[in-house]
């Protein structure tokens, strides 16, 4: 019998998760810039190919990764989404208002401000301002202790599902093309499918999994991201008492079998897969040139600034006209400061915000831009943040 706490396993995993993938990624950086930078980038050009002129399957090795691996992330993100609207801080009108009044806020101005400085050149490129890496700002605010209370972790979990939701709206409506109808008809037919298995009871993941393999190819020939099968499994999960476990929640006494799958999926993709996804990724050329490009580049100046000021101020404004008109109130002992330092925080876009530069951009160099900008700004909203927060807790003192 091993005993659970959902929550605080979660924060705990996505904490320590955020380690792995500073590593992942400085090692993808490093490795780029080697002598094995050949064999990195052939790597993941290797091209896989299945099938025949009908039913095929045309991958490399990257989007192996980007499409297969995330599908697992994203099956989390559902998972995590679902608890967070079935039983967490989401279940409520007066438990989502406030985190849902400042994710709003922490998407929209990212998006405008990219817009302004970078819409006449690349329009796409907005999505990427938009997305919160949920293990890196979890764990910034783990690291930097007491000054950032419980209360504001939990607000920043809950405004961080809020923008995954809009991540995975945005992917599926802005960064899907070339849309074939009948491949979509044959995904909405297994997710009536899956659907009606569930409406019979039938709970086995086993049973599952080869109907969520049918729904990732539906989508892929769909010209849906075929990742969002994972997003739609994870919302698709019954919350309801997983029956033969050895797991007991500590908070009610009761696994579910959204827990239950967070227990296990959770820790493969926070250790395994975002860090495989952060190495292939991140591996970005650094030259004198390519630092010059980023620096005259709009693309790059609009993500910088969409994550570093428009995160913090976004939220921090939309919190403050929820508190002023009576929809909310702030985390328990926390006031504007510190609802901007969390916001700060929020400006650590990486894992989605990389995933969602590779679909914005279609040419390799643009892509390298904003990965670029997104590591940079990811590492300046950190840094702001805990000062932010440190200088708060030295002048309280």
């Amino acid at each position: 019998m091993r005993v659970i706490t959902p929550l605080r396993d979660f924060l705990h995993r996505e904490s320590a998760s955020g380690i792995l993938i500073l590593v992942a990624s400085f090692l993808g950086l490093i490795v780029a810039n080697s002598p094995l930078a050949s064999s990195y980038f052939s790597f993941l050009e290797l091209k896989f190919s299945l099938g025949n002129d009908d039913i095929y399957l045309r991958l490399t090795a990257l989007k192996v990764i980007n499409y297969a691996f995330m599908t697992i992330f994203f099956f989390v993100v559902g998972l995590e989404i679902k608890r967070e609207l079935s039983s967490g801080h989401l279940s409520s009108f007066k438990k989502a208002i406030m985190p849902f009044a400042a994710a709003l806020g922490g998407m929209a101005f990212p998006a405008g401000i990219y817009l302004l400085i970078a819409g006449r050149q690349a329009p796409n490129g907005w999505g990427v301002a938009v997305a919160t890496d949920i293990a890196l700002a979890v764990g910034l605010l783990a690291i930097i202790g007491t000054s950032a209370t419980a209360s504001l972790r939990t607000f920043l979990l809950a405004l961080a599902v809020i923008d995954d939701i809009g991540a995975i709206l945005v992917i599926a409506f802005v960064y899907s093309t070339g849309i074939t109808t009948n491949w979509i008809i044959a995904a909405l037919a297994m997710i009536v499918v899956i659907h009606v298995c569930k409406k019979l009871k039938i709970n086995s993941v086993s049973f599952y999994v080869p109907l969520g393999i049918v729904l990732w190819y539906c989508m892929y020939r769909g010209g849906i991201h075929p990742t969002l099968a994972g997003v739609v499994l994870g919302m698709m999960t019954p919350n309801i008492a997983r029956r033969k476990t050895r797991l007991v929640d500590i908070e009610d006494n009761e696994v579910s079998i959204i827990e239950w799958l967070e227990h296990k999926m959770h820790p493969v993709s926070s250790f395994v897969i975002v860090p495989i996804f952060a190495f292939a990724n991140t591996g970005v050329k650094i030259t004198q040139n390519s630092i010059s490009d980023a620096i005259t580049s709009p693309i790059a100046w609009g993500i910088f600034c969409g994550l570093v000021i428009g995160k913090p101020l976004g939220i921090g404004v939309s919190s403050w006209s929820a508190k002023k008109i009576g929809l909310g109130d702030y985390p328990a002992g926390a006031k504007l400061p510190k609802i901007l330092a969390t916001g700060s925080a929020a400006g650590i876009g990486f894992t989605v915000a990389i995933f969602i530069a590779n679909l914005a951009f279609e040419e390799r160099a643009q892509q390298e831009l904003a990965i670029f900008a997104v590591i940079i700004a990811s590492c300046v909203s950190g840094l702001i943040s805990a000062a932010i927060f440190k200088f708060l807790s030295t002048t309280k003192k």
